[in-house]
């Protein structure tokens, strides 16, 4: 599996809510079941060579859900957040929180311990400033500032839960990626899973545009 192993994974974890109710459980132990899983598959994909693992846990669309909903998803990402903390240097594994956190609760920013900026505003800021010519912006400055800057774009995004599309996940980010979407529940992926992805992607072909 070494053999042009992805750098940099890109995970959408879809489908918590789905396993609770399929099970006739709470839908917080559906969030729960996983986090417990991207622990394991974190740790995993750690363990196998994996350089960089981007994961969607909680979008913008999220906040539309019931208040005791987010309430838990808020209260289980603080504990996930200093729980991974915790284990980082052990496992040589660095956390990086992205996107605007300025809504969430003050603990869970300061567990987090760092307000994040949008690429755009950012980039505007230096407009003002005079730093930045308008005519100078280009895809790799978009790409300087972005959240995800210093790492490279991700070889592959996995979609669990059956769905077939981004939610507005790294759309900048992921305009060369291979894409794998299988018909299970987050909760239910697994290591065997990760292996299956990793092997597809190692057979597929990326000429990224070109002929």
């Amino acid at each position: 599996m070494e053999k042009n192993l992805p750098k940099h994974i890109a995970l959408i974890m879809d489908g918590n809510r789905r396993w609770a109710k399929e099970r006739n459980l709470d839908i917080k132990q559906g969030h729960y079941a996983g986090a417990e899983n991207l622990e394991k598959i974190a740790l995993y994909a750690n363990k196998i060579g994996i350089k960089y693992m981007t994961v969607y846990a909680f979008s913008t669309e999220n906040w539309k859900r019931s208040e005791a909903e987010v309430k838990g998803l808020m209260l289980l990402l603080k504990a996930y957040v200093e729980k991974m903390l915790a284990k980082t240097n052990s496992n040589n594994i660095k956390i990086n929180i992205l996107g605007d956190i300025s809504k969430l609760d003050i603990s869970l920013q300061k567990s987090i311990n760092r307000i994040l900026v949008k690429a755009t505003q950012k980039i505007s800021e230096e407009v003002k400033k005079g730093n930045i010519n308008v005519e100078d912006i280009d895809e790799k400055m978009v790409g300087d500032y972005l959240y995800t800057k210093g790492q490279p774009d991700p070889d592959i995004m996995i979609r669990t839960s059956g769905e077939l599309r981004l939610s507005n996940f790294l759309l900048w980010q992921l305009a060369y990626t291979e894409f794998v979407f299988l018909n299970k529940y987050w909760p239910d992926f697994n290591e065997k899973d990760l292996d299956n992805a990793v092997e597809d992607f190692q057979k597929r072909h990326r000429n990224f545009g070109a002929n």
